[in-house]
């Protein structure tokens, strides 16, 4: 393998003449810069320079190499170059996991005020279950989860960021309890709940307080389905209230339910992840919608 050093001293020399002047430019000694093309000299198993009178000139083997040792050089320039806006932080990536919902009404608005501030940073967000974006984020294949609580993962810091109240939905004119259904009222229902995960999770746990084990009518894997099912009138739901700040015009029914009911959600990141300018960026921007105390992950 050529070394790079070794041929910035020879095309020095070449350049300039003389082993003097190139060890004044390089900030070398004359004897380093000759011992320099000594050894490239050396690796090649060929005579690099030969002396014209008082200055130094390319060997015939020195004057092809001299053509590869410029274009070498030249890409050797323009690679560090192209790392100056990572090492600067102007650009970078971050890869973020995330459950449907949050992906749909909680990211872009984190997304766009992180873009906003920092316009050369590529980030890409990948949807799945939380078991599948937390394998992800300890395999390193993604840099970022936003996840329903509770996770767990020897590896990995966990911070409670954001709390969203889970809601009764009806369709369009049905009427809501005064202060809200409480799991008594919600089991008599047309029930259509989320299938799995840490969101059904925390629904069956409220019922069961209640004393109440729900049998739901239909299950789904899309919040967004569930949406569409109720506003077309088939039954009620409880939906994270995120999910419902654009209510399609007004074609559903919300209320709080009795006792109240909310999720927890979370970024969790590696715990010895490195913290990239960008990385940073997201995770403030994601705090900055927070609506919750919260112990912070590393600054």
């Amino acid at each position: 393998m050529l070394n790079i050093d070794q041929l910035a001293a020879f095309v020095s020399v070449i350049d300039l003449g003389s082993f003097t002047a190139a060890a004044d430019k390089v900030g070398l000694t004359q004897p380093a810069v000759s011992l320099q093309v000594k050894l490239l000299e050396q690796r090649l198993g060929v005579r690099l320079i030969e002396r014209v009178g008082r200055r130094a000139q390319p060997s015939p083997a020195g004057a092809d190499l001299l053509v590869h040792a410029r274009r070498i050089l030249e890409d050797c320039a323009a690679a560090t170059d192209s790392m100056t806006p990572y090492r600067e932080g102007a650009v970078g990536r971050v890869r973020i996991g995330s459950g449907g919902t949050a992906s749909i009404h909680l990211l872009p608005r984190a997304i766009a005020a992180a873009k906003k501030q920092m316009p050369g940073l590529e980030i890409t967000v990948r949807i799945g279950n939380t078991d599948e974006v937390l394998r992800d984020l300890e395999s390193n294949a993604l840099d970022l989860a936003v996840v329903t609580l509770p996770a767990s993962g020897r590896s990995l810091e966990i911070e409670p960021f954001y709390e969203d109240e889970l809601l009764a939905v009806a369709p369009k004119g049905s009427e809501m309890p005064e202060g809200g259904p409480d799991a008594d009222f919600l089991k008599d229902q047309v029930l259509m709940l989320y299938e799995g995960g840490n969101t059904r999770t925390v629904t069956d746990g409220w019922f069961a307080k209640a004393g109440v084990q729900i049998q739901p009518t239909m299950e789904f894997g899309s919040v967004e389905a569930i949406k569409e099912l109720v506003a077309a009138g088939l039954g009620w739901s409880l939906l994270p209230a995120l999910a419902l700040k654009q209510d399609r015009a007004g074609f559903l029914t919300t209320s709080p339910v009795r006792p109240r009911l909310a999720r927890q959600l979370g970024i969790v990141l590696r715990r010895d992840k490195h913290l990239t300018k960008g990385l940073r960026e997201v995770i403030k921007c994601l705090r900055g919608f927070g609506e919750m105390p919260r112990a912070s992950l590393r600054r």
